[in-house]
C-alpha cells in the first residue's frame, strides 16, 4: 500500500481523475490530510463513504504517535520520540521563539553519516521516512500542544539530502496553500555535504535556508570527524555552496560544532574565516553536545567567544547558537537510543 500524505496535490489529482472522480475531490483530500492532519479517512466527513472506503483499500495515512514526552523545565522547548506505523522511532523538538514555533524533524530513521560527535548514527540507519512520515511530526505535534508552527528545520535524525525525493515532496507539501501553506523561507535545510543534491536542490531555487554541516576548517579535521569527507572535499563542498547562493540569491549558514583541542583554536578560527572569505555566509557556532558515547569536550566559554570574535574580526557573521531543552536531552538521536535499549 502507499503512503497518501506523501502524494503532491498534483499526484493525488491524477488518482482521483482515474477514480473517475471530479476534481475538487482532491483538493478536499489534500485539505484533510495537509491542512487538517487527519490520521483516518473516517474523518473527511465530506468525502462520500464509497470513496474514503476505496481510497483505504490501496493508500495508508502515515502517523507519528507520541511514544514519549518530555518539556523543558528551562525554557519550554518539547522534545518528542515518535513510534511509526512500522514500530520504529523517530525524535522531534518544538521550539518557540518570539516569532512563533519551530519545529526540528527527522528525515530517516537512523543515519548513515557517522559523524564522530552525533548522537543520530549511533542506533544504527535503518531506512527513509516517506514525505508524509516527515509531515506527521508537525501534526502529531500541533494537535497535542494546541499550536500552530511557522518554522520548519530538517535538522533532527538523518541526513535530508541522503532522502532526496522524499524530502523535496515534503517540502511541496508543506508549503502548498491547501496545506499547512508554510513559507519556503520560514524552512532550513541542513546537510553534512552531500554535494551532488546541493546541486540538485539549488536548480529547484525554492527560496529556503540550506544550512552545512562543516565543523572543520580543514580537510584533516574534517575528514577524522565526518566520514563525507572522504568523498566530497571541504574545496568542493564550499564551490557548491557559493554556485547555491549566487543561484538563488540565499545566505548560507554554516554549523559548526566546537570541540576541545580538536577545532576550536584560534588557528582554527581563522582559518575557517579564510576559507569563507567573499561569501553570502553565517556561522553558528555550536558547543558539543554530551553524548556518552563519544566522549567529546565542550569548548571553553573564553574558547568560544575568542573563535566567535576572531570570526567577526575578519568579516564573517558568527553567532553563538542559544542552547534550548538541555534539561530534556534535545539534541536529536539520544531518545531513539535509549528506547532502542530499553533504558526508557
Amino acid at each position: 500500500m502507499t503512503d497518501i500524505n506523501s502524494l503532491t496535490y498534483e499526484q493525488l489529482n491524477n488518482v482521483i481523475s482515474k477514480l473517475g472522480q471530479p476534481k475538487f475531490r482532491a483538493k478536499q483530500i489534500f485539505t484533510w490530510l495537509h491542512k487538517n492532519g487527519v490520521t483516518s479517512f473516517d474523518e473527511m466527513t465530506n468525502v462520500s463513504k464509497a470513496l474514503r472506503e476505496k481510497l483505504c483499500e490501496n493508500y495508508y495515512i502515515s502517523t507519528c504517535e507520541i511514544e514519549d514526552k518530555y518539556v523543558s523545565k528551562i525554557d519550554d522547548t518539547v522534545k518528542y520520540l515518535f513510534k511509526l506505523n512500522d514500530g520504529e522511532y523517530i525524535e522531534s523538538v518544538i521550539m518557540k521563539y518570539k516569532y512563533g514555533y519551530t519545529i526540528c524533524v527527522s528525515s530517516q530513521v537512523g543515519c548513515k553519516m557517522g559523524c564522530t560527535f552525533c548522537a543520530s548514527t549511533l542506533a544504527g540507519f535503518k531506512r527513509n521516512l516517506t514525505s508524509g512520515e516527515i509531515e506527521a511530526q508537525l501534526h502529531s505535534a500541533q494537535r497535542d500542544l494546541n499550536i500552530k508552527i511557522s518554522h520548519i528545520v530538517l535538522m533532527g535524525i538523518g541526513e535530508p539530502l541522503d532522502n532526496f525525493d522524499n524530502v523535496i515532496n515534503f517540502l511541496y507539501n508543506v508549503n502548498d496553500e491547501n496545506g499547512l501553506n508554510i513559507s519556503m523561507r520560514n524552512i532550513t535545510i541542513s546537510t553534512c555535504g552531500v554535494v551532488t543534491r546541493i546541486y540538485d536542490l539549488m536548480k529547484l531555487n525554492l527560496q529556503l535556508t540550506l544550512t552545512i554541516s562543516l565543523h572543520a576548517p580543514n580537510d584533516e579535521i574534517r575528514s577524522n570527524t565526518m566520514p563525507i569527507n572522504n568523498k566530497y572535499k571541504i574545496d568542493e563542498l564550499l564551490k557548491a555552496c557559493r554556485e547555491y547562493g549566487l543561484k538563488t540569491g540565499r545566505r548560507v549558514s554554516f554549523e559548526y560544532t566546537l570541540i576541545k583541542d580538536v577545532n576550536d583554536s584560534s588557528e582554527n578560527a581563522l582559518e575557517l574565516a579564510s576559507r569563507l572569505k567573499g561569501m553570502n555566509a553565517h556561522v553558528n557556532l555550536i558547543p558539543v553536545n554530551d553524548v556518552k558515547e563519544r566522549r567529546n569536550v565542550k569548548s571553553s566559554k573564553k574558547a568560544i567567544l575568542n573563535f566567535q570574535n576572531i570570526l567577526k574580526k575578519s568579516g564573517i557573521n558568527a553567532t553563538i547558537r542559544r542552547t534550548l531543552g538541555s534539561d530534556i536531552n534535545a539534541s536529536c538521536g539520544q531518545l531513539r537510543r535509549l528506547k532502542n535499549r530499553g533504558e526508557i
